[in-house]
């Protein structure tokens, strides 16, 4: 069946683990999707840092390919734009004939939006990373008659250099930022899309601040959270930027109080936005022939390792992501794949599902595995990248297999992890004489996949790795 339409529910910076399987987050919605659509167990992003990973959605491509390295809100991006030439999926599907609509975060350029990229933009836009797309939503809370900055916030949490961590919101749920992007969804699916359509709604959060209003603010108990195994981190045999980012994320005096008390508020914010999910899904009862989608950009480290936000550090927090595709009639309710696929592999699926020529791109289309079909040459192993944050370039390069994770850093020694053993990745076993074959195979299958992604840096790589 071709032309489908489509909903694509993308969060900010939600972990794998808060919406998987026997998860202690409350997420009735997404498990919604999860019970009556397909889980991807190994889904992960090609980059973790909003920017990167969000114009590899849009084009299919690696960050390396289409220019985007790292975010495009500060001084130093490397491109405060998507450099022009990549086909996105929102211009292709428009010239297809789908009604394409956009509903939130955007966050792929300073001085472009959705509208640049073939959707209808209905608002929603933050202040700081998208200031010439913001305003609606200040409207909106001041038609509700709720003025609140930061310094009324309850309870907030903030880092050594000043950043906020988490808070109370004193603010009734409707004003939410996730309760109004919702409600603009809702709106179009109610009175604005022509068929077929493919409908985006970018919700922010849970990323950071963790700022949730009640009920969600008070539902879980720092005291009932236990530290996590990856807490016992010591950084021994670490690349040395992992210790070091405890102080750029303003984070070494964080003790497990203080931890516990951010990953409450951070699993009420994943509730707040699963209960916004599922008015959404509610408005969009009865649609016919509805491919919807749920995944996140990237994930989160809230304590895991000691680590606050994101970094050049590869755990899984940050790359494992999670994936639900629910499509009646097409995909088999409560099934579950266990391939590698990744966020950049949606650019071409969107376009299959709709019978669009693919382009050339990284990614491949993940619909043969929404069927229950698994191509003989589909890849048993993730391939990812990091080019650096606010400080500046550092090159990083990952393959993640079912069983290993080697990292190749550029200016600092490489990582090796046995994840059946160790699946906390506490223990670098990049010199372990165990591993030497195993990691000789690594580096010649990581530089493999450089060379076929056209890695500029892979030359490079190859040498420092004496191949």
């Amino acid at each position: 069946m071709s032309d489908p339409n489509v909903l694509l529910l993308l969060t900010d910076q939600e972990r794998y683990d808060l919406t998987a399987p026997g998860s202690s987050v409350e997420t009735q919605h997404v498990d919604r999707l999860r019970e009556g659509g397909m889980t991807f167990e190994r889904a992960y992003t090609p980059i973790s840092i909003c920017s990167a990973a969000r114009a590899s959605l849009l084009t299919g491509l690696y960050p390396h390919n289409h220019g985007m390295l790292n975010n495009c809100h500060e001084a130093d991006a490397i491109q405060p734009n998507l450099p022009p030439g990549h086909p996105t999926f929102g211009e292709l599907l428009a010239a297809d004939g789908y009604h394409t609509a956009y509903v939130g975060k955007w966050h792929v350029g300073r001085d472009q939006g959705p509208g640049d990229f073939g959707f209808e933009y209905h608002g929603g836009a933050d202040r700081h990373h998208d200031a010439d797309l913001a305003g609606d939503f200040c409207t909106y809370r001041e038609e509700l008659g709720v003025s609140v900055d930061e310094a009324d916030l309850e309870d907030a949490i903030y880092t050594d250099t000043g950043t906020l961590v988490a808070a109370r919101d004193p603010v009734p749920v409707e004003a939410t930022r996730p309760y109004y992007l919702a409600q603009q969804a809702i709106e179009q699916l109610r009175e604005g899309l022509d068929e077929p359509f493919f409908l985006r709604v970018d919700l922010y959060g849970p990323h950071h601040p963790y700022v949730v209003p009640e009920p969600y603010a008070s539902m879980y108990d720092p005291a009932e959270i236990d530290p996590p195994a990856s807490y016992r981190e010591t950084y021994a045999g670490k690349p040395a930027v992992h210790e070091q980012y405890l102080d750029y994320r303003g984070v070494r005096s964080f003790d497990w109080e203080r931890w516990a008390e951010a990953i409450a508020k951070y699993r009420g914010f994943m509730t707040l936005i699963d209960d916004q999910i599922g008015r959404i899904l509610d408005a969009a009862e009865g649609v016919e022939d509805l491919c919807t989608i749920h995944t996140s950009d990237h994930g989160d480290f809230t304590g895991n390792h000691r680590q606050f936000n994101k970094g050049p550090i590869m755990y899984d927090e940050t790359y494992h992501i999670p994936l639900q595709v629910r499509w009646p009639g097409e995909v088999e309710a409560g099934s579950v794949c266990r391939e590698f696929v990744s966020l950049h592999d949606l650019m071409p699926t969107f376009l299959d599902l709709a019978g669009v020529e693919i382009p050339d791109v990284d990614g491949r289309s993940i619909r043969p595995l929404l069927a229950g079909e698994i191509p003989t040459d589909w890849p048993d192993a993730h391939f990812a990248q990091y080019h650096g944050d606010e400080f500046g370039l550092y090159s990083q390069r990952m393959l993640r297999t079912a069983q290993y994770k080697y990292v190749h850093n550029g200016p600092d020694r490489n990582e090796l992890y046995d994840i059946e053993a160790d699946p906390n990745e506490l223990g670098n076993l990049i010199d372990h004489p165990a591993y030497e074959g195993i990691r000789r195979d690594l580096e010649a299958r990581l530089v493999e996949r450089m060379e076929a992604v056209e890695d500029p840096i892979a030359p490079w790589t190859a040498t420092a790795m004496g191949r």
